[in-house]
Parts: C-alpha cells; structure tokens; sequence
C-alpha cells in the first residue's frame, strides 16, 4: 500500500477511537477510557511517523530533481504532444505545479528536468 492510503487508513482509526473514546467518556467507563486513549496515542505515534517518512520521501525527490543539470519550462506545444517530448529526451522528468513536488518546488509552470539539454 501507499504511504498516502495507509495515512487515510489511520486517521479514519484515530477518528473513530476518538469517537469511541468520547462516548466512554460520557458514560464514566474508566476502563474503556484508559484502553481508547493508549489506542490513539499508539495511532498517532504512527501517523506522525508515516508523515515524517512521507516528507522524508518527497524532499528525496525534490533533490534529486534539483541535482539534475537542465531544467526548463514546457511549452504548450510540447505539453501537446509529451509522450513524443519523453521518447525524444532521455530521462526527462516532468513536474506539473499543483503536484505535491511541484508545490514543493515552488514552480509556476510546467516543468522539464534533465540530464542534458533539451
């Protein structure tokens, strides 16, 4: 699985303890009290540390990007036809701005990043 589902996946269990936990909360259950507040702290030790791996993983890649020698804006035409773009260039990456490495990037347009010059 994805590191992105698998944090869904917990904050709808932390959601759900919580709600549970609230519930207990209400009727004075100290023992279901004590069992869901250990249960959500365990689950947000592991979001927390899903996020930090996610983070980790994407600056990884926004280096990796910055490593690369040439980089340029794609123009509407070549956006056209990108499968052709990609054949033509070897190791071309592409990045679009609303992409989490996009934002990251801080990018404005589509971009092209490569080992040499295209």
């Amino acid at each position: 699985m994805s590191i992105k589902t698998d944090i869904q996946k917990l904050h709808n269990r932390v959601d759900n303890c919580q709600r549970k936990l609230d519930a207990a909360r209400t009727r004075g259950d100290h023992e279901m009290i004590s069992k869901f507040t250990d249960e959500v702290e365990q689950l947000t030790k592991k979001l927390n540390q899903l996020k930090h791996k996610q983070s980790y993983e994407l600056n990884k890649e926004r280096k990796s990007l910055l490593d690369m020698p040439f980089s340029r804006e794609i123009t509407k035409e070549e956006q056209a036809d990108i499968g052709k773009l990609k054949k033509r260039v070897r190791g071309l990456v592409i990045v679009h701005p609303l992409t989490k490495v996009g934002k990251e990037l801080r990018l404005d347009v589509m971009t092209g990043f490569a080992p040499k010059e295209f």
